[in-house]
């Protein structure tokens, strides 16, 4: 599965929900690994269960060894689920949240997970590539309910050769609303190539939306201005009540429809430099 994009491009590939395998040069990121089958639930804590209404485009036999490292917006059980939690081999780094950093390292063993304070990097090289990773703003609730849930961390990915300048910025949001953190990305990270957007409109018992609807997410888009953007994490379970289908018809609206990378599960994204994607 091991994919070597063209230079300075940058392979998305996904696999389902918030799920991509990330290529630049030799480097392999995962992110955000789910492969629960339709049918299995996802727990969300507090006796908080979600059904799965799709099928992964991978499992995790299928994931490259030489993975570098997995990039994990949050510890929710659609992102990190139980099957990822066996599948990766333990001295795998992982880039998270400190909070999921501490869970991951004393219960699950992966003696390498990372944690990231907000705008703190980690940077990774293989073979002349160079990634950068950054933890950015994100707020998986507004009100009393943000106490209930974990702590969540959007990504910027800043891809370059290893001596040299950055080719290409990726933004991923991670499960964030809107909220006062997305104008300040906006303002100190004013050059974002793609945007892969977490969507769904996750609704919890209460009415409680904890994801970006369609209309959410486009107005991210508005703010961040990226110049291509790539939504994942809808229609994937049974708590997502926001279709893809609303963010393209707020695309369509808004007037920057022919910015948005339709990339369907099992197939991969080329970006290059210059922020212009092609799918195979």
């Amino acid at each position: 599965m091991t994919v070597v994009p063209p230079d300075d491009t940058v392979g998305i590939r996904f696999v389902g929900n918030a799920t991509t395998l990330v290529h630049y040069g030799r480097l392999t990121l995962l992110t955000d690994p789910n492969f629960l089958h339709r049918g299995q639930y996802a727990h969300l804590g507090y006796g908080l269960l979600a059904r799965r209404l799709t099928e992964p485009a991978l499992s995790v036999r299928d994931l490259p060894r030489d993975l570098d490292a997995v990039v994990l917006s949050h510890l929710h059980g659609d992102h990190w689920d139980r099957v990822a939690r066996r599948g990766p081999d333990r001295a795998l780094p992982v880039l998270t949240t400190p909070h999921a950093a501490r869970w991951l390292r004393l219960r699950d063993g992966f003696q390498r997970a990372t944690g990231l304070p907000t705008w703190h990097s980690h940077t990774l090289e293989r073979d002349g590539s160079r990634v950068a990773v950054t933890a950015l703003p994100g707020q998986h609730a507004l009100g009393p309910l943000r106490r209930l849930l974990p702590p969540v961390m959007g990504s910027l990915l800043e891809f370059g050769p290893a001596s040299g300048p950055v080719r290409l910025r990726l933004y991923i949001s991670g499960d964030t609303l809107l909220f006062d953190g997305i104008d300040e990305i906006a303002r100190r990270c004013p050059d974002i190539g793609l945007a892969v957007l977490h969507l769904g409109g996750t609704t919890l018992p209460g009415g409680w939306v904890v994801t970006m609807d369609g209309a959410h997410g486009a107005e991210l888009v508005d703010r961040l201005r990226p110049r291509a953007v790539m939504p994942v994490h809808y229609d994937d379970y049974a708590v997502f009540r926001s279709p893809l289908t609303d963010f393209l018809a707020e695309a369509e609206r808004r007037g920057w429809a022919r910015d948005v990378v339709r990339c369907e599960p099992g197939h991969l994204a080329q970006v290059t430099a210059e922020a212009e994607v092609h799918v195979v």
